[in-house]
């Protein structure tokens, strides 16, 4: 039986903490959390939809299974907090931070993450697709054999990260930072490749590319084909 929905209230922490008591997860529907004190709470398995929680906190929060349906999140945080089998889907989270969060498992499709800062985040068989990670900051993490659906990782901070195996489908790469990061056997024909630089053009050794590409790319380091 699904849980009955609160609608378009503007709840502070106390309503939350007392919701929270009442046992079992709450549906908040249009409800209006912006720049509330979550931190530390145990919300596990609650659904927020349609819900605007812009600079709210949710450091350490406990948020395992929870469900984000079309929340816009701009610059909450998410710091520490345990987002394990979370679900986020068609939410607005630019410049949101999840700094050492628990994201093990989660997913997040059609999502806005510009900006967001996802370092040191454990991300073990974590997934994006249709999502903007434009300026995003995931150094070090691993994405190692997943298959990326119209990820734009333009201009993200990607130092490090673990591309081995991975296939990129209608993906973006332009000017993303990738010193360190590993692309062994990776299929690339499906990603944008532009603004790739000379000192890069070594970390795609063993990844395949298609023809076109590698024309961009000799255009790129001021070479042509004869």
């Amino acid at each position: 039986m699904d849980t009955p929905a609160i609608l378009e209230q503007a709840l502070q922490r106390a309503d939350i903490e007392a919701l929270a008591a009442r046992g079992g997860p709450a549906h908040l529907r249009d409800c209006q959390l912006a720049e509330v004190d979550l931190a530390g709470l145990d919300l596990s398995d609650w659904q927020f939809e349609r819900c605007d929680m812009r600079h709210t906190n949710f450091t350490g929060a406990r948020l395992e299974r929870t469900r984000w349906q079309s929340c816009r999140g701009a610059f909450a945080s998410f710091v520490g907090a345990d987002l394990a089998d979370a679900r986020f889907a068609s939410s607005d989270f630019n410049n949101a931070g999840f700094r050492k969060a628990s994201l093990t498992g989660a997913r997040f499709t059609s999502c806005k993450l510009t900006g967001a800062d996802l370092t040191e985040a454990a991300t073990m068989d974590a997934s994006f697709e249709e999502t903007l990670c434009i300026g995003a900051r995931l150094a070090g993490q691993s994405f190692r054999r997943q298959t990326l659906e119209r990820v734009d990782f333009s201009q993200a901070d990607l130092r490090k990260c673990d591309f081995r195996e991975t296939v990129f489908a209608q993906c973006s790469l332009r000017d993303a930072m990738l010193t360190g990061a590993r692309f062994d056997r990776a299929d690339l024909r499906g990603a944008d490749l532009g603004g790739l630089r000379l000192v890069d053009a070594q970390l795609f050794r063993g990844a395949m590319i298609s023809r076109e590409q590698a024309a961009l790319l000799l255009a790129e380091l001021g070479l042509r084909l004869g």
